[in-house]
């Protein structure tokens, strides 16, 4: 059993090429991960051919780890985010708890129109757990949601905040 999750990021009056630069700087993943309360990170965005490659690897305390899930994750919570980047408009995407059972591999287009940019991420969650994998699925699948509503909040302030040269 799996979810699939899908989720768009609207970025109105941005081109695709400002959304690029965004997510290519260190600075705003920085901004992201401490909107959601992420004390310890690092972040890792290397160029690579036409594209670039980036990690997050984050942590904070598990306090809103469900009990269920408790006895896996234990006291801190460790995310890292990989993405792929082989062009400025598409991306593939891998998250997980490292040592963790469970990942969401997927992928990440950014498409402009005529009004701005969207960011649309699409993944599939995955947990091989008897019993509780379904759950623990639905978790994760509810923690990447809300870190994407969170980046595209944060990526709307950037983006007013650093407008185009």
């Amino acid at each position: 059993m799996s979810r699939k999750i899908r989720y768009e990021l609207r970025y109105d009056g941005a081109t695709p090429g400002q959304v690029y630069e965004m997510l290519s700087t260190p600075e705003f993943r920085e901004a992201v991960c401490e909107y959601q309360r992420f004390p310890r990170r690092t972040v890792a965005i290397t160029p690579s051919g036409t594209g670039m490659t980036v990690k997050v690897d984050q942590y904070r305390p598990s306090k809103e780890v469900p009990s269920f899930a408790k006895k896996l994750v234990g006291d801190e919570l460790n995310i890292v985010q990989d993405e792929v980047w082989s062009a400025p408009d598409r991306a593939t995407l891998s998250v997980g708890m490292p040592g963790k059972p469970g990942e969401m591999k997927g992928t990440i287009t950014v498409v402009g129109d005529d009004t701005g940019t969207t960011e649309t991420v699409k993944v599939e969650a995955k947990v091989s757990i008897p019993l509780i994998g379904g759950k623990i699925e639905g978790f994760i699948g509810d923690m990447l949601l809300r870190a994407l509503k969170a980046e595209n909040k944060v990526g709307r302030t950037w983006l007013a905040e650093h407008p185009a040269v």
